[in-house]
């Protein structure tokens, strides 16, 4: 790999392709504009544009009244110097263009048709190949891990994989998959892949070795990565669900207890008494007490009555144990 693809993948790789597809749209850009678009600080912003120019990415400054960054050559600037192997390893990092504004997503496309035609290919299956969900599950940020590189690749090169596998009941099994596409939800990275029992979806954290091939296989030509991601999401969020608890809680706690339960928090307006009122979903009764109770009288539960019951057993089962342990 050349060492501007070597540094590119080691960067915040979606974002730095993010300001990228944002000065081929316009042009030139400031770190003001880039870092209000991509919701960072101008600090962080021009951090970025210093880390593409030393990666080789030609991009350049200019100072005073009007200034900004532009690529060199202009806004139509069609990269072609790039070779194969670097081709591959940007638009690898360009999953995240979804998550951009509509003129970025457009300027992807017209740098893809700008290419030349031995390259689109590799292009077009390198940027099928990942897919962002920002998202969180209420798990916490974790290090990408280091089978995700090799996992884009031999999915944008169409190749078979054998994975060291272990489950979540800690079985642990060796499997040969074919790759379909890598996903990122909230810096949890999975993996779909198609096996002799059909699709099937792996956490790339779960994955202990990998082992490259030279065996092609053929993915299917209906298959749409974030499609396919999207009703793996709907299926996972039916069963994390099934019950709904409805609380109130001070308004000011609302975003700490949204980035807790994710797509499992529903903000209900604001109560008589000014607190929020708000609704959780998780897949038991047992499930959403366990996870309110750290919040001890920050919350109040109006409904259901399992809810409550599961809290005050919880909150019974530890006074019972800390009493007995301030006695000892």
């Amino acid at each position: 790999m050349s060492t501007f693809s070597g540094r590119l993948l080691n960067m915040r790789a979606d974002r730095l392709v993010a300001t990228l597809l944002l000065m081929q749209a316009r042009g030139r850009v400031t770190a003001a504009e880039v870092a209000s678009e991509l919701e960072v600080s101008v600090a962080t912003s021009r951090r970025d544009f210093e880390a593409l120019s030393a990666a080789g990415v030609p991009v350049y400054p200019q100072s005073g009244r009007g200034g900004g960054w532009s690529l060199v050559g202009g806004a139509r600037t069609d990269l072609t110097g790039l070779n194969a192997s670097e081709v591959k390893a940007l638009f690898l990092l360009t999953g995240s263009a979804m998550s951009i504004d509509p003129g970025a997503r457009s300027a992807l496309r017209k740098l893809v048709q700008a290419l030349p035609e031995t390259f689109r290919e590799h292009a077009h299956a390198a940027a099928a190949a990942v897919a962002i969900d920002h998202t969180k599950w209420g798990e916490d940020v974790r290090d990408r891990p280091e089978w995700v590189t090799e996992l884009q690749n031999a999915v944008a090169a169409r190749r078979k994989v054998l994975l060291a596998y272990e489950n979540r009941d800690h079985q642990k099994t060796r499997r040969l998959v074919d790759p379909w596409g890598v996903i990122s939800k909230y810096n949890i990275w999975y993996l779909i892949a198609g096996t002799e029992a059909g699709k099937r979806t792996f956490r790339i954290d779960r994955i202990s070795a990998v082992e490259s091939s030279e065996v092609a296989y053929h993915r299917p030509d209906d298959f749409e990565l974030n499609r396919e991601w999207w009703l793996i999401v709907v299926e996972v969020e039916r069963h994390r669900s099934l019950a709904t608890a409805t609380i109130l809680i001070n308004s000011h706690l609302t975003s700490a207890l949204r980035a807790q339960f994710g797509r499992h928090f529903e903000d209900l307006g604001l109560d008589n008494d000014g607190r929020a009122l708000v609704r959780i979903t998780a897949p038991m009764p047992l499930s959403i007490a366990e996870q309110l109770a750290g919040w001890g009288a920050a919350v109040e539960v109006i409904e259901p009555d399992s809810v409550k019951t599961h809290l005050a057993r919880l909150g019974a089962e530890l006074m019972q144990r800390y009493a007995i342990a301030d006695m000892g």
